[in-house]
């Protein structure tokens, strides 16, 4: 098969940014607001019944759905050129739709909190409402928080040049980013963002990762003065808006949209840092074999190219075949999927300029559609960030037939799906393996995934911890930031790195990103989360695929713990879970260090 390099975005909407069906579609949405709005308005709490909250409901959906609709498509227009001005202005005429939608939804929350805990309980548990039960209580508690719906209203309005305007501003300077490089024949090229950390991570040549990780460290130093504003006054205004309701711990916001207790957090970080210095070895194993003391920054997830050995690449088709291949090792379904997405254009994968930098999926609920933004090199690497974007996908698809509310799962399980995929891929290319020296490679890729959830994340997590903390008193100024990244990349790192990244916090996308606070610890608890299922499934073989789309679609039905115990019969409050994760990662690292011990 030849699979396409770019993704069939004129099937969702034709003519991109200038699209007639899209402007049609936003016209329609603000109409379906009004609806939604109306309903609640002439909602009577007195004279509720079951079927007058699902119609509700019902309304509720055809706006969200729509938001996300036209949210995606204009979003994967700005990701595949970030040039698009007529994109940014479509962003923002979305954007102004949101506060009706929120005041009606705070009214709705609000609403639903004057219903009597007798009769809540009668319907709740009704046929018409006892699926969504778990949703609409969420809605009911968080409604017991909510302002006044004019206060609630301003807030939202407000959010539109603030919030929302700060992160989009963040956007904006990316674009400006513009790397100066310099290659082995004399050739001077300008890398964009994305294209420089590719290859700033990537590239063999220890002295090209080095001239650029100086040249991208100065990029982001000379944006800082501009990002300090932009990172004080996006998290100011989440600070003022959770103290404008009363609450002064910032991680509440977060653990509560994780569904996540405060418990299970601390239990899993304490257990990731009694474990961290056999990974520090791992790190300074690496270092060594690359001619140097300690690990520097830009080389943790560079390849060890040992002897005569030539890394592995993968063309976009050899990927997308080798992806299919091993998911149906594990899920028929999961492989059929996957080629469904590759035949039908879902992946946007060139490598160019005027690309953002990173990857993400996306979803499409009306057209029940998924698609995957990326910049493809070749590398294995690549190949692991193209199956765990499938994996969001696929976990996006086998929950299509549920109510909307139910499809609504928190970032940490989101990535639960993604890494279950990623670990498929690195253990298919580690049994391929043909000599010891591509064995070493291939271990040392599937522990960037490890060590990048358990130390960059963290690092990234004390750092936002320490900011907030700080950013409570007052404004922070850009050396202090600066300082406080450094600061959390040393405790993250045992102080045990020959160079760090004190720049990270101006280059990282996700303290920039403006709907969820804390946009790091969901990764490290979906990696470990995916282990458990990962050694869920190798027992459980055949059977494994129907229970594996079972827990799925439970996602957004249930705290994260119940979840676990559901699915897994395992306590997530305590240390034994997150230790049984991380031994294999040890494994691993015990594994590669027996292999290196000839070549130091």
């Amino acid at each position: 098969m030849h699979y396409a390099i770019n993704w069939d975005l004129d099937s969702i909407f034709e003519g991109g940014s200038h699209s007639d069906a899209l402007a049609a579609r936003l016209e329609e949405l603000s109409q379906q607001i009004k609806n939604y709005q109306k309903a609640i308005e002439a909602w009577d709490v007195t004279q509720t019944t079951p079927e007058v909250i699902a119609t509700i409901l019902q309304k509720e959906e055809i706006c969200s759905n729509g938001f996300s609709q036209c949210g995606s498509f204009i979003g994967a227009l700005l990701s595949s050129d970030v040039n698009d001005q007529k994109a940014k202005l479509l962003m923002g005429e979305l954007s102004a739709k949101s506060p009706v939608f929120q005041s009606a939804h705070t009214l709705f929350a609000k609403k639903l909190t004057e219903i009597s805990e007798t009769d809540w309980n009668t319907m709740t548990t009704s046929e018409t409402l006892r699926d969504v039960a778990f949703r609409l209580n969420e809605m009911r508690r968080d409604g017991l928080e909510l302002l006044s719906e004019a206060e609630e209203n301003i807030i939202h309005t407000l959010a539109l040049d603030g919030l929302n305007a700060w992160s989009e501003h963040y956007d904006t300077i990316v674009a400006t980013i513009a790397i100066p490089f310099t290659d082995k024949d004399g050739n001077e090229q300008t890398l964009s963002a994305g294209q420089a950390f590719n290859k700033m991570t990537g590239d063999p040549d220890a002295s090209v990762r080095a001239t650029l990780f100086a040249a991208w460290e100065k990029a982001w130093s000379e944006k800082a003065p501009l990002l300090a504003d932009t990172l004080n006054h996006l998290d100011g205004f989440r600070i003022s808006t959770q103290r404008l309701h009363g609450v002064e711990d910032f991680l509440k916001e977060p653990l509560e949209y994780n569904r996540l207790s405060r418990k299970t957090l601390d239990t899993m970080w304490q257990t990731i840092t009694k474990n961290k210095q056999p990974i520090m070895d791992f790190l300074t194993r690496k270092a060594q074999l690359f001619g140097k003391e300690k690990m520097e920054w830009q080389d943790q997830d560079a390849p060890i190219i040992l002897g005569d050995m030539q890394e592995r690449t993968y063309s976009f088709d050899e990927a997308a075949e080798f992806i299919i291949k091993h998911f149906k090792d594990f899920s028929p379904k999961m492989a059929d999927f996957a080629q469904s997405a590759f035949e039908k254009s879902w992946i946007e994968a060139e490598d160019r300029p005027g690309k953002r930098p990173g990857g993400y999926c996306t979803e499409l609920p009306e057209t029940k559609e998924s698609r995957i933004f990326m910049t493809y090199s070749n590398s294995v690497n690549e190949v692991a960030t193209l199956a765990h974007e499938l994996g969001h996908a696929f976990h996006s698809s086998v929950m299509w037939d549920l109510p909307s509310v139910n499809q609504e799962y928190a970032m940490n399980v989101a990535e639960t799906a993604s890494t279950f995929a990623e670990l498929i891929v690195a253990d298919a290319t580690l049994k391929e393996a043909q000599t010891p020296e591509e064995k070493i490679n291939l271990l040392d890729t599937k522990m960037q995934n490890a060590i990048a959830m358990f130390m960059n994340i963290h690092a990234r997590f004390i750092f936002e911890t320490n900011f907030y903390t700080a950013r409570q008193k007052g404004l922070v100024s850009e050396e202090q930031i600066t300082n406080l990244m450094l600061e959390a990349q040393k405790e993250s790192y045992l102080d045990q790195l020959g160079s760090y990244h004190p720049h990270f916090w101006a280059a990282k996308l996700h303290f920039f990103i403006d709907d969820v606070p804390f946009y790091n610890f969901p990764y490290t608890f979906g990696y470990l989360f995916s282990m458990g299922i990962y050694a869920y499934a190798a027992d459980k073989g055949t059977s494994f695929e129907d229970d594996y789309i079972a827990l799925l679609r439970d996602t957004a039905s249930m705290t994260t713990e119940e979840l676990a115990q559901k699915h897994l019969q395992v306590d997530l409050t305590k240390p034994d879970f997150w230790q049984a994760g991380i031994d294999r990662v040890l494994e691993d690292v015990h594994e590669f260090m027996e292999l290196t011990n000839d070549y130091i």
